[in-house]
């Protein structure tokens, strides 16, 4: 009998929100997949045709094993293996903050589908300021490294996301933020650790 902490965990609260903005029977990409939870659960759940890109070796042997069809690549080299338009949804969980080149992932986000979904650290967490105040960069459960072991490059506020978003004309249609797994609905910029976004791209579709 598996204990409480051996038991299969589910999809991640953030990751249920996410799977509510997808359209059953669409096509997904997944930047960043790793071992293919979110896109094993749209498959069961709302029948999407998706496919992910993962660099780490263990992560895609972990998503090739959910019957995730999965492309290894380092997603600094961009989507160029990928059409205009070839998706309608993608997806990049909590990974937009190690990229270096962020304006560049978001436009070719906006360039192969309809709709981005982004997910990240929330740097205007109210505790955030507190560990400045006293001369220390934060630490948390959502950011748990020291600053100098960090994979964490560009962190931003939710206010910050959204003026690079309006930079790029991407507009914002949901917004959701949580706190571990609980959903904060109220001072969500300084109560929430995670930031989800969806956005629609602004080029026009060959369908319209």
């Amino acid at each position: 009998m598996l204990t409480q902490s051996q038991a299969p965990q589910g999809p991640r609260a953030d990751l249920l929100r996410i799977a509510e903005w997808i359209d059953p029977g669409s096509r997904v990409l997944d930047l960043g997949c790793a071992d293919g939870t979110l896109l094993a659960h749209l498959h069961d759940t709302r029948q999407v045709r998706g496919a992910g890109v993962e660099l780490d070796d263990d992560s895609v042997i972990a998503a090739v094993r959910r019957g995730v069809q999965v492309i290894q690549q380092n997603l600094e080299e961009g989507l160029a293996l990928f059409g205009d338009g070839q998706f309608d949804t993608v997806v990049l969980s909590q990974t937009l903050q190690s990229m270096h080149h962020t304006e560049h992932i978001l436009r070719e986000m906006a360039r192969v589908a309809r709709y981005g979904i982004v997910s990240f650290p929330n740097f205007g967490y109210w505790p955030h300021g507190w560990s400045i105040l006293f001369g220390r960069m934060p630490v948390t459960g959502q950011m748990p490294y020291e600053w100098y072991n960090t994979p964490n490059i560009h962190l931003c506020t939710l206010r910050d996301f959204q003026r690079l978003a309006a930079k790029l004309g991407l507009r914002i249609t949901h917004l959701a933020t949580f706190h571990g797994q609980r959903e904060i609905r109220f001072l969500q910029g300084w109560r929430s650790t995670l930031a989800v976004y969806r956005f629609e791209s602004p080029h026009p579709r060959a369908d319209a």
